[in-house]
């Protein structure tokens, strides 16, 4: 087992309390029904309440816990070079509205934040691209001219305001940070003081359509007129996602640091490998949250060693102390880095809507999604349809399958603490052995697609290197697509 320091989880999750809402029961209707309490769920949800509509959100394990909430929560439209790379690859318009949408979404969380109250740690903070390269100086510099074209400020400077030697920097003033999980939990007070209804540990495992759309959880049934699934990876969608997307995860690290100011600032390198920063707190104090690089889900047999390699990372270049925390995020790409988000198919399914492939900038670009998907339910127009239309085309080769990175030849080859697949026939089990020495076993085929799975040493969780699911060490499931758990195996 590799010993990594550190507790297990988000800092920002660890910090929002708990939620204590009821798990759905029995035979319910409502106008709407969102599937996914992340921020493009709730933020659709409470739009949609304000409005004065029926909705129901039903999440599958807590409010805030999920992907929203173990993100970086850089509340900004600088998104590295974003900008340079729609232009030269689709067009200055559809750059434009790109900045437009993520600059409204980052508008409505703060005027949120003040009009509910929502005590969310939200502090202004500049945000800077930096590179660490003279090429990378050169990309920063046109993405400068980049963003100028689309209408957003930006600076170019000689260095980023960092502990370590830097070739240059992007700068976009007065954007902002905050801690995810509260602000959900917030946003869940205030959807449910509206008049909406929520639900967790309430998992979709049935999307269908008779009269209405009805989404069925172990519990109980919504019956609505629309269905809103949010929920990272679409855990269904009339027009197929999984392969229009690829899932990656990054590492992230909270480390302990001094009541001064360790940076001022939310950063990202452009250099590879990628690192990005910002500040945080938990119950005990300030800390540094550090990422690494992204890695395909399921695809590396030893995430743990990008851990101590990301803590080597910054404690060479950064003045931090003890781990705090520590986890794994995960997200999806898309070819062209613009989500997908709206109706994939109005005619055969109406009043179907989806929200995917944030490309780790899923705050922003979420609500921007969530308001999109509000006003489409409620017939408004939005400017945004073009930009996030999820039935435009994309190359068939982007999406790359994976295979297991954890086969052994028997139990053991499976220390303590640590997973493998065991081939046996036809058959593949997933095998997990306990610090005690007594073992695990579920099916290793995931129940979206039947990949098999791969053991994460770092998370202990069994990760689908196909399309992203991820299901705790019992097999039940985490992160959809999936939304059954792995099955019980014998050895």
């Amino acid at each position: 087992m590799v010993d990594l320091p550190g507790n297990r989880g988000s800092c920002w999750v660890a910090g929002a309390g708990p939620t204590g809402y009821a798990a759905l029961g029995g035979s319910i209707h409502a106008e709407t029904v969102v599937v996914g309490g992340g921020i493009v769920g709730l933020t659709a949800a409470l739009r949609l309440c304000e409005a004065g509509r029926s909705v129901i959100l039903v999440e599958a394990l807590e409010i805030g816990g999920q992907v929203t909430g173990r993100s970086t929560a850089k509340i900004t439209t600088q998104h590295a070079l974003i900008y340079r790379h729609l232009i030269d690859t689709l067009d200055v318009a559809t750059a434009r509205s790109y900045a437009e949408a993520n600059s409204a979404g980052a508008a409505l969380i703060k005027d949120w934040v003040r009009d509910y109250a929502i005590a969310c740690d939200l502090e202004p903070k500049d945000a800077y691209t930096y590179a660490t390269s003279a090429e990378a100086r050169e990309a920063i510099a046109a993405e400068a001219e980049a963003a100028r074209q689309v209408g957003l400020e930006a600076q170019v400077l000689d260095r980023a305001p960092l502990p370590f030697e830097t070739t240059g920097a992007l700068r976009f003033a007065d954007q902002a940070q905050f801690n995810p999980a509260k602000y959900l939990v917030g946003l869940a007070h205030a959807l449910v003081d509206r008049g909406g209804r929520l639900f967790e540990h309430s998992r979709a495992v049935l999307i269908g359509e008779a009269s209405q759309w009805r989404v069925v959880t172990a519990g109980g049934t919504v019956h609505a007129e629309h269905v809103v699934v949010a929920t990272n990876m679409t855990v269904k969608s009339p027009v197929g996602m999984a392969n229009r997307t690829q899932p990656r995860c990054h590492t992230a690290m909270a480390f302990r640091v001094g009541e001064s100011l360790v940076i001022d600032g939310m950063f990202i390198g452009i250099d590879d490998p990628t690192h990005s920063m910002r500040t945080g707190s938990d119950g005990r104090g300030p800390l540094l949250v550090v990422l690494g690089s992204k890695f395909n889900t399921g695809q590396d047999g030893n995430v743990a060693a990008r851990f101590i390699e990301l803590e080597e990372w910054a404690r060479q270049n950064l003045p931090v102390g003890d781990v705090a925390w520590r986890w794994c995020n995960e997200d999806y790409d898309t070819a062209d880095r613009v989500p997908f988000v709206g109706e994939p198919d109005p005619e055969k399914a109406p009043d179907f809507h989806i929200a995917t492939g944030f490309n780790a900038w899923g705050i922003s670009n979420g609500t921007a999604a969530g308001m999109m998907i509000a006003d489409t339910i409620l017939g408004r127009d939005s400017p945004w349809r073009g930009l996030y239309d999820p039935t435009r085309p994309y190359p068939k080769e982007f999406h790359k399958n994976g295979d297991s990175q954890s086969i052994v030849g028997s139990t053991d080859d499976i220390r303590p603490g640590e997973g493998g697949v065991i081939l046996r026939g036809d058959e593949k089990i997933a095998v997990c052995r306990d610090s005690d020495g007594s073992l695990n076993a579920v099916s290793a085929s995931c129940t979206h697609k039947g990949c098999t799975v791969t053991w994460n040493n770092a998370d202990r969780t069994w990760d689908c290197p196909c399309h992203g699911s991820i299901f705790a060490s019992d097999g039940s499931v985490i992160h959809g697509p999936a939304s059954k758990p792995l099955a019980p195996a014998e050895l």
